[in-house]
């Protein structure tokens, strides 16, 4: 009997090849039998919560560990303003080119559908959750009302507000407290293990995912709308590559490169249609690139808040969709309405599947004349459209990362370079 050959056996390894092969085959599943694909929707929700289980920890851990490590506590100060100054201008950007585009494409352009002949109800659930938020609001849902609640939720701003608040009294305390920093160091490393254990599911929990996407939605759902998604794929495409390649050649490396170093993450965010369940690998490969933890223990988490580059793009275009459809003819100054509004509500519509449908429908609502229930036309395409914007969002705040390391001089750009080649 002839043995499989070394690249053979490789390529049965390597993590990427077992997830596209997942993938394609439940693209297959779901075009042929959508009753057997849709049941397979515990395999991918099964999968994204062992990973969201454990994401709190890892956060608590990296972000208490780096900053009791570091010396000049300033720096943590620095580096958060330096990043939220980037998130925030990046992903108004982000906003911007969805607008632009929305206006020049007009995807939504001769359909000339009838609101009244829409199914309101079936947007109405998402109208619930989509509350108007505003700056105090925002603040007051950060601080947790206990410690246990914020773990138990998942809630990242709340975990990543106690696990400053805790690095900063350890650091302070001194040695002391270095039996406890040991401690915490112990468990991140065994965190990561178990992660390392979990992610040899990716494959199973991406064939669950994407086998309930065709399945349920069917790929003949797609056809209507492929216009709209054909632009909101191409203009995330053109953004990865012009508008974050710009800023990662300016920092001294490609973003071809580094797409190639994280494309396990990309292939697993964009069939499971969520940036979560690649956070904890993503923080890991950072470190390896040469980002000190304490860095990507801060960035990483926050930018999944307030770094939502993909979201950006959706809720502009899709907005604009939406109104252009319905026939709604907007003044420019409700256009700059929407936009302003998107400032604020795409924040926090990142990771979960879902939550920037939830941001569209609440950033709707403060245009009265565009029918809200006008959302019911993209809701069925809305888990196609996740699986991109979410995959911009975490490449997004990789970048960021990296970026805002090379601001601070703790990554060099030959060290930078001779990292990335060596993946």
């Amino acid at each position: 009997m002839t043995k499989p050959s070394g690249n053979s056996r490789s390529l049965y390894a390597n993590p990427t090849a077992q997830v596209l092969f997942a993938v394609a085959a439940a693209i297959v599943l779901g075009y042929l039998h959508p009753p057997a694909a849709i049941a397979m929707k515990p395999l991918g929700d099964g999968f994204i919560r062992l990973i969201t289980m454990i994401i709190t920890l890892i956060i608590f851990c990296t972000v208490v560990t780096g900053i009791a490590g570091m010396e000049d506590m300033k720096k943590v100060g620095r580096v958060g303003g330096k990043a939220l100054i980037y998130f925030e201008v990046v992903s108004t950007v982000a906003l911007l080119i969805g607008f632009i585009i929305g206006n020049v494409t007009k995807p939504g352009g001769g359909m000339n559908i009838n609101p009244a002949t829409l199914d309101a109800k079936a947007v109405a659930e998402y109208a619930g959750a989509a509350k108007s938020q505003n700056v105090p609001d925002f603040i007051m849902h950060i601080i947790p009302t206990s410690v246990v609640d914020a773990f138990a939720k998942g809630d990242i701003l709340q975990v990543m507000l106690i696990s400053v608040l805790f690095g900063f009294a350890l650091s302070a305390v001194g040695p002391r407290c270095k039996p406890l920093v040991d401690l915490f160091d112990a468990l991140t490393h065994a965190v990561f293990g178990v992660v390392r254990i979990v992610m040899k599911l990716a494959p199973l929990g991406a064939f669950g995912a994407m086998a309930f996407t065709v399945g349920k939605f069917g790929l003949a759902s797609l056809g209507p709308l492929l216009k709209l998604i054909a632009i909101f794929y191409l203009t995330s495409l053109l953004f990865v590559l012009l508008v974050l390649g710009i800023i990662c050649r300016l920092c001294g490396f490609g973003i071809l490169r580094f797409l190639r170093y994280i494309k396990d993450e990309i292939v697993l965010v964009l069939a499971v249609s969520s940036s979560e369940p690649a956070m904890p690998t993503l923080m890991e490969k950072l470190e390896k690139l040469g980002c000190s933890k304490a860095l990507v223990g801060l960035i990483v988490p926050t930018g999944y808040t307030f770094n939502t580059d993909g979201t950006g793009i959706y809720m502009t275009l899709a907005a604009l969709f939406v109104a252009q459809a319905t026939g709604t003819q907007l003044t420019l100054m409700q256009q700059l309405t929407i936009l302003a509004v998107a400032v604020l509500t795409s924040k926090g519509a990142s990771g979960v599947q879902g939550a920037s449908f939830i941001a569209l429908v609440g950033t709707l609502m403060v245009i009265p004349s565009i029918p809200v229930a006008g959302m019911a036309i993209i809701l069925g395409i809305d888990r196609f459209m996740s699986m991109c914007r979410a995959t911009v969002n975490m490449i997004g705040n990789g970048v960021a990362t990296v970026v805002v390391s090379r601001w601070e001089r703790e990554l060099d750009g030959a060290t930078l370079q001779k990292n990335l080649a060596a993946q």
